[in-house]
């Protein structure tokens, strides 16, 4: 099987969040899902500390690996970053997002995820004002705005939150991609494509529908 990439910036893409899907069927899931033609999966790791729920960790990243081609995205809501990303990177993700909120030197690590062969973003809350990631962002491979507050799914949309999205576009212009997460359905992709934003974290506007794939196709088309 061929390395996964996160796809360059310039397209629109549709990252499924596992989040929302079936973990008793995980590994079909995702075949659903790449069968619809994404690139990416998002994978939401939770500590139980940072946030509060717990979800996924590398042995279960590595044996998701095994049945899926698609680009690991993988977003640590974590307070130790720095400790775990190589360990989900050796079992497979492909990128790491990390939050701002709890790396003291983020450029450090990004530096240290590129070393180990994944490429590098950086995260912010709600609450975070998009000039804490002012100087990290250009130096990033995807800059992530969080629309809900970090935690839990099918959380509703935070329009002031989306509004980032237009000053952190302008701070990393076009050669970095612009990832959105919470509240994503084919409304609300409008309004952050709209924004700047051209990476869609979707978790129960697909994974809640019976038809995965005309979800998918429904955020394509809103995303367009």
């Amino acid at each position: 099987m061929s390395q996964p990439r996160l796809p360059k910036a310039g397209t629109i893409e549709i990252a499924p969040s596992i989040l929302s899907a079936d973990f008793a069927r995980l590994a079909e899931e995702v075949a659903v899902i790449e069968s619809a033609g994404v690139k990416m999966v998002h994978l939401d790791v939770m500590d139980g500390h940072f946030v509060p729920n717990i979800t996924i960790g590398p042995v279960v990243v590595s044996k998701l690996r095994k049945y899926s081609s698609l680009a690991f995205d993988s977003h640590l809501m974590i307070t130790d970053p720095a400790e775990y990303a190589p360990r989900f990177i050796e079992a497979g993700v492909n990128h790491v997002t990390f939050h701002i909120e709890v790396e003291p030197e983020p450029l450090c690590l990004i530096e240290r995820i590129r070393n180990l062969g994944a490429t590098a973003g950086i995260c912010l809350n709600p609450e975070t004002p998009v000039e804490a990631v002012r100087e990290v962002a250009p130096h990033c491979d995807m800059v992530l705005v969080m629309i809900v507050h970090p935690g839990f799914g099918a959380q509703k949309f935070i329009a002031e939150a989306a509004r980032k999205v237009v000053r952190v576009r302008e701070i990393v212009g076009s050669i970095v991609r612009v990832e959105v997460d919470g509240g994503i359905d084919a409304q609300t992709a409008r309004t952050v494509v709209s924004y700047g934003a051209d990476t869609l974290v979707a978790g129960n506007a697909i994974f809640g529908k019976a038809d995965r794939i005309a979800a998918i196709e429904a955020l394509r088309a809103a995303g367009r």
